[in-house]
């Protein structure tokens, strides 16, 4: 109990008596003092008194698939800094493979009590996912705000990149450049943003009078190797232009185009999305859909905090327009 005192008080810069008067809810502690105790105790991992664990603390879930992309980091980084400023600490959790699942972190979260859960990218997006943590959740209160696509019977308000603009925008700059033979290589087909790129690919298709046809679509795993391995297929099919749902998958593009001894873009235009860190020093730099991070992050954390305070939030869907990023991966078709 000693160093538990000594540890807490340390850790928000108090008396160990300030730390006991607390832990034992007596009077004489101003609230903000009360609270910085409180959020000491849940992270260094020491369980709340019994009369004071019905009270949730000031910590947040950042829940995240994984770091390799760029784009997690890059939304925790915002996320997290707009929770600062509320007064709220970020609780990263990030999945690994084999390692603990994000149903898992649910559980560590809510036994924390903590204040709210934002998901960047998860399971939520997955149609044949498993989804009783979400439930739990739910039941349990929790304030919670998806970033991205997400199925639709979650009910929890969402913060979203439209996938249908970004589709639209990086099909008509191909098309624009001469274009006829356009592909895509997308995430898993019950990914939800895949599922709706795919849509606004074949509508766009049809209004530009072109088309779509199944042997341009090629599925992946998002990661350098599943674009790599998901080019390759189209390239033999004779696409020219390929976009991807994620700069990772686009980066394994250039390099199956590469390896097949075709030039990016003399031979072969590649399209990412997300316009994560670096993007614009690659070589060449790509061509790609930017997210408005900073503007999805601050809305993500404007709705978790309404909910927090009481207020009556929408569940519907707030939608940010992206923006094409036009660079050197990108250029008129072979002449035939």
């Amino acid at each position: 109990m000693t160093r538990r005192l000594a540890q807490v008080a340390k850790k928000v810069g108090v008396s160990e008596a300030t730390v006991s008067r607390v832990l034992n809810n007596k009077p004489g502690v101003s609230e903000a003092t009360r609270q910085a105790v409180l959020t000491a105790l849940d992270v260094l991992g020491y369980e709340r008194p019994t009369q004071l664990r019905g009270e949730r603390a000031r910590l947040v879930g950042l829940v995240l698939p994984e770091l390799q992309n760029p784009i997690f980091p890059a939304f925790a980084e915002v996320i997290g800094g707009a929770l600062a400023q509320q007064g709220l600490t970020p609780v990263l959790c990030t999945q690994t493979k084999g390692g603990v699942s994000e149903a898992d972190y649910v559980e560590l979260l809510l036994q924390q009590q903590v204040s709210g859960v934002v998901f960047a990218g998860g399971l939520f997006a997955q149609a044949d996912a498993e989804h009783g943590h979400y439930q739990r959740l739910a039941e349990r209160n929790v304030p919670v705000v998806l970033v991205n696509a997400s199925i639709e019977r979650l009910g929890f308000p969402r913060v979203a990149c439209d996938d249908v603009v970004a589709v639209e925008q990086a099909w008509r700059h191909l098309a624009s450049l001469g274009h006829e033979r356009i592909g895509l290589v997308l995430g898993p087909e019950d990914h939800m943003p895949s599922r709706r790129k795919l849509t606004a690919a074949r509508a766009v298709a049809r209004a530009t009078g072109g088309k779509l046809p199944d042997d341009a679509i090629e599925r992946a795993m998002f990661s350098l190797e599943g674009g790599h391995a998901a080019t390759t297929r189209l390239l033999e099919r004779g696409i020219t232009g390929i976009i991807c749902a994620s700069d990772p998958l686009a980066l394994g593009a250039v390099r199956a185009a590469r390896r097949a001894g075709l030039s990016v873009p003399r031979d072969v235009s590649v399209v990412g999305y997300d316009d994560s860190a670096f993007m614009n020093c690659t070589e060449p730099p790509l061509t790609t859909e930017r997210q408005p991070i900073e503007a999805m992050g601050r809305a993500a954390v404007e709705l978790l905090v309404a909910q927090i305070q009481g207020g009556t939030v929408p569940v519907g869907e707030l939608l940010f327009e992206p923006e094409l990023v036009v660079r050197g991966s990108t250029a008129p078709p072979p002449a035939e």
